[in-house]
């Protein structure tokens, strides 16, 4: 589950299957019963490939934070799994930073400057 980094951050270190289905399913079902849920940082340090399904839920998540002002990143994303990002298209849509502590900065730092982290 993901843990509270402050009130208005989460961050979730993800895992491979069947983890990652469940994590991401528990992500927006906590967004979608908040009203006012924190930005969101998704670690894929231990997600080593992504499916249909999965890219399904990180839309989805995406959307419902959106429909609240909140941000996603995606950090520590290995090669693998940045192969199916590009692929389809992904890359374009998501924001990434290189770790967690860039990722949480870069959030604060825009929470700080009130724009919508």
């Amino acid at each position: 589950m993901a843990t509270e980094w402050s009130d208005r951050i989460a961050i979730a270190e993800l895992q491979d299957e069947p983890g990652l289905s469940e994590e991401l399913t528990q992500l927006i079902a906590r967004v979608e019963a908040s009203g006012d849920p924190p930005h969101v940082v998704l670690n894929f340090a231990g997600v080593t490939y992504l499916n249909s399904s999965n890219i399904a839920q990180l839309l989805k998540l995406r959307q419902e934070l959106g429909r609240h002002a909140r941000k996603l990143r995606f950090c520590s994303v290995g090669d693998q799994v940045w192969s199916v990002l590009l692929v389809t298209g992904l890359d374009k849509i998501f924001t990434f930073a290189a770790d967690p502590m860039t990722a949480l900065a870069g959030l604060q730092i825009e929470d700080a400057e009130g724009g919508e982290a």
